[in-house]
């Protein structure tokens, strides 16, 4: 009799295959047969590549649509991810995957492809232009976000046999970028797991320290814990109210944020107890948070309405901070089911949810709104809009209105001019004044929960290098950028064409009487593209329009006139080309003088300025003379200076005689000293000319408690 053959178990990936398809029969039966090949597919693209653990490497893009079957997508979205990287590693084509697979398939793999075949200059480089071509595909298809999510996961859980300086490296960028585009589309579950594996990943020994004390703390919690959730509970039956009450954890990493962050210890930051709050309806939440108030003592300032003002990635919650029994700080949030799912699905909740009216729908719309300021930022190269995105991936939010009654959510810290640049790219540009809360303010202004924001525009007003100092949103910054860049090439190819044109009749050569031949000549040896670039760069102080005047008419023996004698007429709104220096603010009526820096185009002083006193000596002959050509509606920017008597209300007296002399204070500053009966007080204010400068002054000495007025000059 011959013995029973033996009956091997299948490979783990076949198991795990197996496994995966029993979790598709929310799928029509020819969605599963198209997923069915989809593995064969990736199965044999890869058959001969190992995973750095040894396994084969099909179970990574096998984890990657399980995770994608768990949010019960579709199929397409599931072959994507089993397919994700045939692209990158295997010979398969786009065109091969569109045949056998569909377009959007195709179209899904090819967004989360790396730009292998294209060159970088450097690692960031690499990554910032891989970066953008994920984020343009994610904002086509908000499918491509949730596989890259799933695929990184899924590479953190099993970094085990990678390097560990490669493993901490690929962690802090999961931190930097990954993690928060989680918490931005929602994801909380997925954004507090990469956390903490991160966490174990580039700090090993503190996450098991920190692990080993919450275990043992939650021993030592447990007596209190119980007996705050039977008191909610309690509360709560009393009230009639259905809830479902259960304990909030802290996860590893936000524990560590918090004892690094604001400098508390571990048991500070254990001391806080959370609880959740799940009920049936918005109604029935406020009716909870009015029975909890009742219970424990609530902590003013500490409650928070995120139901009426949901965050940008559509998170709803009320938040209230109570004072439990033995004057223990108690956090609870309250929320519906929907709103719970959306907590912790996010966008993935349109999905898992689909039942449920209330969880995808606003929550799509907010994230195609975000998505779609993402492509605004397009105007930038990959490296600035890398940057600009990682900016705009912290939306810890104000909420501000606009004058018509509109909320708009805004990130903690933006100023004004993000606000502008919000509303619309041309407010932005535009913006010149503000009025917060129906009273005027600076445009550096830092806007406040509840802030009424009135932006002011003039078509003058044109946006200021300056700005990039303070603005706090990627869509700001790009917008400014492009713009500061886009005019400034302008102006200088203006003023370069002038400067040319004056030095051409200095040395007695009228400009229209060059041969055409010899301009072309000129740009052909240079290798620019039109005259413009040259122009361009005289007026950035990168050539000089003497050396240009002499190459264009080939005379090497010429001369050039003596530039002092030379006058070029200036209105000073040029724009970027023609900077008024912030040393000695020049304003229309003062003497002035130029000199073209490179790289900064012509840079107007006063001719008493005391900055420039040893450049003008030392080189005369980069100095030229200027004066003003008379232009209406150009406001320009003046320092003066006072001294007043520590008297009440006499900063207000001063304002108001300011605005009263048709001039608009931009910064004010005082030097003040309580021993001495006076006050210096420092004012930057908006003047047309200097008779108006005079006139505003005079109006100031009118006041009985100043006692010195005058313009300030020199650094300021």
């Amino acid at each position: 009799m011959e013995p029973a053959p033996s009956i091997l178990p299948p490979p783990p990936e076949e198991a795990a295959y197996q496994a995966f398809l029993a979790n598709l029969d929310y799928l029509a039966r020819a969605d599963v047969a198209r997923i069915d090949a989809a593995y064969a597919f990736a199965a044999r693209a890869h058959a001969s590549q190992k995973r750095m653990s040894g396994e084969p490497y099909i179970t990574h893009p096998l984890a990657v649509a399980g995770a994608i079957v768990e949010w019960r997508m579709d199929a397409d979205a599931i072959c994507a991810a089993l397919l994700h990287d045939v692209l990158e590693d295997t010979g398969a084509t786009k065109q091969e995957l569109a045949e056998r697979f569909g377009k959007e398939v195709a179209e899904l793999v090819d967004g989360l492809s790396k730009l292998d075949k294209m060159e970088f200059a450097s690692y960031q480089e690499a990554q910032a232009e891989n970066f953008r071509k994920m984020l343009m595909a994610m904002a086509r298809d908000l499918r491509v976000i949730l596989i890259k999510l799933a695929d990184r996961r899924h590479n953190l859980r099993t970094m085990s046999a990678m390097r560990a300086d490669k493993r901490a490296r690929i962690a802090r960028e999961t931190l930097e970028i990954y993690a928060p585009i989680a918490l931005r589309l929602g994801l909380n579950k997925l954004y507090r797991e990469m956390q903490d594996i991160c966490f174990r990943l580039i700090h090993p020994h503190r996450a098991e320290v920190l692990g080993k004390a919450l275990k043992a703390a939650r021993g030592n919690r447990r007596q209190l814990l119980t007996q705050i959730l039977d008191a909610i509970k309690g509360k709560l039956d009393s009230a009639s109210i259905n809830a479902e009450v259960f304990g909030r954890e802290k996860s590893l990493y936000s524990i560590f944020r918090k004892m690094k962050d604001k400098h508390l210890s571990f048991s500070q930051v254990l001391d806080i107890y959370g609880f959740r709050v799940v009920v049936d309806s918005v109604p029935t939440c406020y009716l909870a948070l009015g029975a909890l108030h009742s219970l424990y003592k609530p902590v003013p300032g500490k409650f928070k309405d995120y139901v009426a003002l949901p965050k940008a990635n559509g998170y709803q919650s009320l938040h209230t901070a109570l004072i439990g029994p033995f004057g223990t700080p108690v956090e609870v949030q309250i929320r519906t089911r929907e709103m719970h799912n959306v907590a912790q699905d996010g966008v993935a909740a349109h999905w898992l949810y689909k039942d449920s009216e209330e969880s995808g729908a606003s929550l799509q719309i907010k994230t195609h709104n975000w998505l779609q300021s993402l492509l605004d930022m397009q105007g930038s190269d990959s490296a600035e809009f890398f940057e600009n995105v990682k900016i705009d991936l912290f939306p810890d939010e104000v909420y501000v209105f606009t004058p018509k009654g509109k909320i708009m959510a805004m990130p903690a810290g933006a100023t004004v001019i993000d606000f502008a640049y919000a509303v619309h790219t041309d407010v932005g540009h535009h913006c010149s004044a503000v009025r917060i809360n129906h009273e005027p303010a600076s445009l550096r202004s830092v806007l406040r929960n509840g802030d009424l924001v009135e932006i002011i525009t003039s078509p003058q007003a044109t946006p200021r290098a300056a700005w990039l100092n303070y603005v706090k949103t990627g869509r700001a910054r790009s917008k400014i950028r492009y713009f500061l860049r886009t005019v400034q090439n302008e102006a200088s190819a203006r003023l370069g064409e002038r400067l040319l044109r004056q030095e051409l009749l200095s040395l007695g050569v009228v400009p229209v009487s060059v041969p055409t031949n010899a301009w072309e000549q000129l740009v052909k040896s240079g290798g620019h593209k039109s005259m413009d670039d040259i122009y361009s760069e005289i007026g950035l102080g990168k050539r000089l329009p003497s050396v240009v005047a002499r190459r264009l008419l080939a005379r090497e023996d010429l001369t050039p006139g003596n530039p002092g004698h030379r006058t070029l007429a200036i209105h000073g709104t040029e724009g970027m080309a023609i900077q008024l220096a912030r040393c000695c603010q020049p304003i229309p009526g003062d003497p002035v003088i130029g000199s073209i820096r490179k790289g900064a185009g012509l840079v107007i002083h006063t001719q008493d300025c005391p900055v420039i006193v040893k450049s003008r000596a030392a080189e005369p002959q980069k100095w030229l003379n200027v004066e003003w050509e008379p232009e209406e509606g150009k406001l320009f920017e003046v320092r003066i200076k006072l001294e007043v008597k520590n008297s009440r209300g006499v900063l207000a007296r001063v304002a108001a005689a300011i605005a009263e002399a048709g001039s608009n204070i931009e910064h004010v500053s005082m030097d003040a000293d309580p021993e001495r009966l006076s006050t210096v007080l420092h004012f930057t204010i908006q003047v047309a000319h200097r008779n108006h400068l005079a006139a505003v002054m005079r109006v100031i000495r009118q006041i009985p408690d100043v006692s010195r007025i005058a313009r300030e000059r020199g650094e300021g």
